[in-house]
């Protein structure tokens, strides 16, 4: 920062130093800018351009004066004082009337600066420790000071305006070629030191080449004769040197060439104006040197106080230097805004007035096109809006709010020349854009948008840089995000406070663009940041509700915005797509949620392929896999509940629902490969006829041996042989166990979400926490399960009891006995296995499958198998034994238990009580009432249906197919030609 405070402490003694004859030649400031009116074709330095810049001033002073003779009045017979003394102002009446010799009046407040907002010097602040200077006492000694013009040069300047007036009394100043008249007046004599003499005679003939041949007011062509003649004198001068101060031949041609081309204009007509020093960019360079010299010396950031009277004479110049009021506007605002520049940008008045100045430069360029004066306007506001840029573009780097007064003057000096540029120079802005582009708003938004990306970036750098230096003191620093969101929110803050109310005078919605460019900053760095996350970490949920309520921060600033615009500050909105941080964090949980499930069903597939099913494992009698996988459910619920999120209880669905279909995906898996009921039922045998006369009929006369096992009428197990009952046992017990902590989990989730929530239990009012998928599933695979027991036990593990011996040949000798003796040992595996809230469902769906075979036996049990009317107290004798099994004589299952499941065979066994003509009449009754008259030339087969009936007609053709009598033998051979066996 010590750079931008120029060292002033040697500027009180410059103008006392200027009275010495040496002058430094390196005084422009190297903080300049470049200059904006073009580049002088030929090398003059500021000294020069100073020099000839004064000459210029004082001719086109007093020649002012009218007709009235010139005088010239010594600086020792002046007072010290600055006012003429009595003997001085009587010998110098006579001109008296001259401007350069117009008295100070110090009292007077400078219009000018009042115009451009500048304070007069006595209003500011000035150093205690410097000595006072003596004060000027006309304009032209104050002019002379101001320009760096040593009193020997000026006596010299005003002595050869003398000489010049004696010779050619009554000449304007603009009719004559200063330099060349110069030039004519001095010899090497009338210097104190031949060096100053060759580099005054070096600069004169310098601004003649450059005036007359490079930058000439009319354009100039090359083959022109005068032009082609001073090119040759000039270079001559180099081997020969021109001599001065008298009437030579050498100065003759020079002044012949000279006085030729300086009077040329552009339409050939004749003019006694000579233009050696109105062609661009020389005039300009001439003219900023007199425009400089309104500054102060010892305080180069202030114009002095008597800058109207000097400006008021610099005007003088203008016919000499074809400045016009528009190129007058143009130059001095470019001088005062250089000036802050070289100031070290210290000196805001000097902005303010730089800025009032462009408000005149933009009535002119509405109404001038002419393309030197565009081109120039173009070139100088081009080089200020770039300085502006400069600092506009990143103005948090420039500005905070120490100076954000000069920042409002920046602001204005950038918006202005851009609107000046684009408005009414560009033609493709006038012809095509006209009315459709706002360009101070176009200006602020780049200004806007271009500092705050900017400012994100370093911001974004800086908390990267800090977090890796506190990783070495902390052992979990803040995520970068996290922290990052907090600057910004602190950065929007600022803006809104600072920088927006500056903005908001040609962009309404400054603060609103400002909040938007943040707001799509952070938001791609989220979106990257959220695309790489692979699983939910405090981390990340951190950052994620840090962008949350950074969104809400930016929103609220961009709303409260633009409450007064036209859209209602839709279109800003649009800018702002919400960061979605909640959505990510659901969508985080989600895949948490997933994973774990994923997890735990892969678990359960691999681990139940080695469940060995055994009942003996734990209390339970349940297979350990089913306490593995409820005690992984709870660990993952527990972890649920601990993540640090806010959304427990809206998410929470999704986790009981994956938890459900995993505990679904268990039961489902712990019956499956068991069967089910139509697994063990046997296939039916070919309707046939019992062999009427066969020896298995005869009474009390058994087979000489047993018949061979029918194996078609045994279920197939497909290779489930391996299942046993008490493996069957632990399989319901498992899945029950498994129904029965359902509740416990559903009990376990609310509270959980009671503690984290750190509420009361009306947070889980209307909270629907259900299981529904595994009850079902578990209700569903218990009863399967039942079934597949039952049916295995009764159709596989019994069927050489069931089918190879009840009522096998002899109905009398193969009762029902020997299937109950075998099945009371089943019975007690199953009351000692199966946990006691499922035994009676076990032993239930077993007396439901004793039925079924009891009635198989009677209707399918095929030819070997024959009944008479006779039998059918035998039947109902085995009938009421098999029920006796399962009550138990009242420690089994329930009568109306009992009772329902045996109805089905009770009702079917009054069809073997019925004599043949009986059951034949009713089979026609109802063969007739299903097939209507289809029946009357011939009987159809009625379906097997399976649901064993008195009133079913397929269950009547049955009990008469195995009816050993005449009547039914007769019938079923004319009806349907029936085979006697197989």
């Amino acid at each position: 920062m010590a750079s931008l405070f120029r060292d002033r402490s040697d500027a009180s003694s410059r103008r006392e130093s200027l009275n010495s004859p040496l002058r430094d030649s390196t005084e422009s400031s190297t903080n300049s800018l470049p200059s904006p009116f073009g580049t002088l074709a030929l090398q003059l330095s500021d000294p020069d351009l100073r020099d000839t810049a004064y000459e210029i001033f004082v001719s086109a002073c007093r020649t002012s004066a009218g007709s009235r003779p010139l005088t010239y009045t010594p600086q020792s017979e002046r007072s010290t004082s600055g006012s003429p003394s009595p003997s001085s102002a009587s010998s110098a009446s006579p001109s008296s009337s001259s401007p350069l010799q117009r008295s100070l009046t110090s009292a007077a407040a400078s219009k000018m600066k009042k115009a451009l907002g500048l304070k007069s010097k006595s209003g500011k602040g000035g150093d205690p420790n410097k000595t006072p200077t003596k004060k000027a006492g006309t304009i032209g000694e104050l002019m002379r000071i101001q320009m760096r013009i040593p009193e020997q040069a000026d006596a010299r300047i005003r002595r050869g305006l003398l000489r010049i007036a004696a010779g050619q009394l009554g000449r304007r100043v603009e009719s004559m070629v200063l330099p060349l008249e110069l030039l004519q007046q001095f010899k090497s004599s009338d210097f104190p030191d031949p060096q100053e003499y060759e580099l005054w005679r070096a600069r004169n003939l310098k601004m003649l080449e450059a005036g007359l041949l490079l930058h000439p007011l009319t354009p100039l062509e090359r083959s022109n004769p005068s032009a082609q003649r001073l090119r040759q004198i000039l270079r001559g001068t180099a081997e020969r040197p021109i001599e001065t101060g008298r009437n030579t031949e050498s100065m003759q041609l020079l002044r012949t060439a000279v006085l030729s081309l300086a009077s040329r204009t552009i339409d050939g007509s004749g003019s006694d104006t000579c233009h050696w020093a109105d062609g661009s960019p020389l005039n300009l360079y001439l003219y900023q040197m007199l425009l400089e010299a309104c500054f102060e010396i010892s305080d180069e950031g202030s114009l002095i106080d008597e800058v109207d009277e000097v400006l008021e004479l610099i005007k003088k110049t203008w016919i000499i230097l074809g400045i016009t009021q528009i190129y007058h506007n143009l130059c001095f605002t470019w001088v005062l805004f250089n000036r802050y520049v070289c100031t070290g940008q210290v000196e805001t008045e000097l902005l303010l007035a730089a800025d009032t100045q462009l408000a005149e430069v933009a009535k002119d360029a509405k109404t001038n096109k002419d393309p030197v004066y565009c081109k120039i306007l173009s070139s100088t506001l081009t080089s200020i809006m770039r300085w502006a840029e400069k600092r506009l573009l990143a103005y948090h780097e420039a500005f905070n709010a120490s100076n954000i007064e000069a920042m409002q003057c920046i602001v204005s000096l950038g918006v202005c020349s851009a609107q000046i540029l684009v408005e009414d120079i560009s033609q493709e802005y006038r012809r095509r854009r006209k009315g459709e582009t706002d360009v101070a708003r176009t200006t602020i938004d780049t200004y806007i948008r271009s500092s705050l990306r900017t400012a994100f970036a370093q911001r974004m750098e800086e908390v990267d840089s800090n977090r890796r230096s506190s990783n070495k003191h902390q052992n979990t620093p803040a995520p970068i995000l996290s922290i990052l969101a907090n600057d910004i929110g602190n950065l929007a803050k600022k803006e809104k406070d600072l920088f927006s109310p500056i903005f908001k005078k040609w962009h309404p919605l400054a603060a609103g663009v400002a909040v938007a460019t943040l707001h799509s900053c952070y938001g791609n760095e989220l979106k990257q940041f959220i695309s790489g996350l692979a699983e939910l970490t405090p981390d990340s949920v951190q950052v994620l509700k840090s962008a949350d309520k950074l969104e809400q921060v930016l929103v609220s600033i961009a709303v409260e915005d633009s409450v007064d615009s036209e859209d209602g500050g839709k279109g800003l909105i649009r800018e702002m797509p919400p960061y979605e941080a909640e959505m990510a964090i659901a969508n985080l949980v989600r895949d948490w949620i997933k994973t774990r499930v994923d997890r735990l069903k892969d678990w359960v597939d691999r681990n139940l392929q080695q469940e060995t099913w055994n009942p003996g494992a734990n209390r339970a009698n349940c297979a350990p896999s089913a306490v593995e996988v409820l005690r992984i459910i709870d660990e993952t619920l527990d972890s649920y509940f601990q993540l640090p999120i806010p959304m427990h209880r809206a998410l929470l669905p999704d986790l009981t629902l994956g938890l459900d279909r995993s505990l679904q995906h268990y039961a489902a898996k712990a019956k499956s490969g068991c069967g089910t009921r139509s697994t063990f039922i046997p296939a039916l045998p070919a309707l046939t006829r019992c062999e009427i006369g066969s020896k298995i009929w005869k009474k009390k006369e058994k087979p000489t041996q047993t018949p061979p096992r029918r194996r078609s009428q045994v279920g197939s197990m497909n290779g489930r042989d391996s299942l046993s009952v008490p493996q069957l046992c632990t399989r319901m017990n498992t899945i029950y166990h498994i129904r029965t902590e359902l509740e416990n989990l559903e009990k376990k989730i609310k509270t959980c979400l009671r503690n984290v929530e750190n509420a009361h239990a009306d947070i889980t009012d209307g909270l629907e926490i259900k299981f529904e998928l595994s009850l079902s599933a578990c209700q569903e695979g218990v009863q399967s399960l039942c079934e597949t027991t039952a049916y295995k036990i009764v159709f596989h593990d019994m069927s050489h009891v069931l089918w190879d011996n009840l009522y096998l040949g002899d109905t009398a000798s193969n009762r029902i006995d020997l299937f109950i003796k075998e099945l009371d040992p089943t019975l007690e595996v199953i009351s000692s296995t199966v946990h006691n809230r499922v035994r009676n469902r076990v032993i239930t769906a077993l007396m439901k499958a004793a039925f079924d075979g009891f009635l198989l036996v009677l209707l399918a049990g095929g030819p070997q198998r024959a009944f008479t009317r006779q039998v059918s107290q035998i039947l109902e004798e085995d009938f009421k034994s098999l029920k006796a099994l399962f009550l138990a004589d009242g420690d089994g299952l329930p009568d109306e238990v009992v009772e329902k499941a045996s109805s089905q065979a009770k009702n079917v066994l009054t069809l073997f009580r019925a004599d043949s003509e009986t059951l034949v009449e009713s089979y026609k009754r109802m063969v007739t009432a299903a097939f209507g008259s289809a029946a009357k030339s011939r009987f159809p087969l009625p379906p097997t249906t399976g649901n064993w009936s008195p009133n079913e007609a397929n269950t009547v053709l049955r009990v008469l197919c195995y009816r050993n009598d005449e009547v039914a033998t007769k019938f079923l051979k004319k009806t349907y030609n029936l085979p006697k066996k197989l």
